[in-house]
């Protein structure tokens, strides 16, 4: 007589692996931000402010016309997004910032109206400028995304927070184009289900995809 089947382990190693995964990024976000930062204060200040003000021809093709273009105001060692502001708002394209009511809400987009002026911006719940509360919305069809880490097949390490990854599962058909020092680069990173990959990534020497 044949007896009852085992109970399946697989909920329980998918878990196990999930936890996994989450540590092994914890403590690779800790290594890359302190890579980050000593590879950014190492530049010159001059050379540092004649980066990422135009995006590399080949990206461009990435970018339909008229556009909506999300960008993001970096922290001091992340990679200027906002730098391209003035790029794209003189080609003709609607230019927008995250923007969230509070450190609970989920990240939304605002129109950017008048950049790059900061003086049309304000602080959001982490400090970060973001545009006002009565700017009008926006849904980009391309953003540039802020990441920690990234590999040359167009995985992204984010911050943690998830607010990317949430945005782009429900928004599939927008281009998430990553911006990073050459520094960020990684052969490989831990993945989770949930992680999105981007379609390129641009740094100060070389631009990776279209994946």
């Amino acid at each position: 007589m044949v007896g009852p089947s085992p109970p399946s382990t697989l909920p329980e190693e998918a878990a196990k692996a999930a936890a996994q995964a989450i540590a092994a990024k914890q403590a690779l976000r800790k290594d890359l931000r302190a890579r980050r930062r000593a590879h950014v204060e190492a530049l010159d200040p001059r050379t540092r402010a004649l980066l990422f003000r135009r995006p590399p021809a080949p990206l461009l093709a990435l970018v339909p016309p008229a556009s909506t273009i999300a960008l993001y105001n970096a922290s001091p060692w992340e990679a200027p997004a906002a730098s391209y502001a003035t790029f794209f708002h003189e080609a003709g394209h609607a230019v927008a910032l995250p923007w969230f009511a509070d450190r609970a809400a989920p990240m939304q987009f605002r129109q950017w109206l008048i950049p790059p002026l900061e003086d049309v911006l304000e602080p959001d719940p982490w400090g970060v400028l973001q545009p006002a509360a009565d700017a009008p919305e926006a849904t980009p069809d391309v953003l540039f995304v802020p990441l920690v880490g990234f590999t040359a097949q167009g995985q992204r390490l984010g911050q943690g927070g998830g607010h990317y990854d949430r945005w782009l599962e429900a928004n599939p058909q927008a281009v998430p184009i990553g911006m990073a020092w050459d520094a960020q680069c990684v052969e490989s990173l831990p993945a989770e289900a949930h992680d999105i990959p981007l379609r390129a990534v641009v740094t100060p020497t070389r631009l990776y995809g279209p994946f």
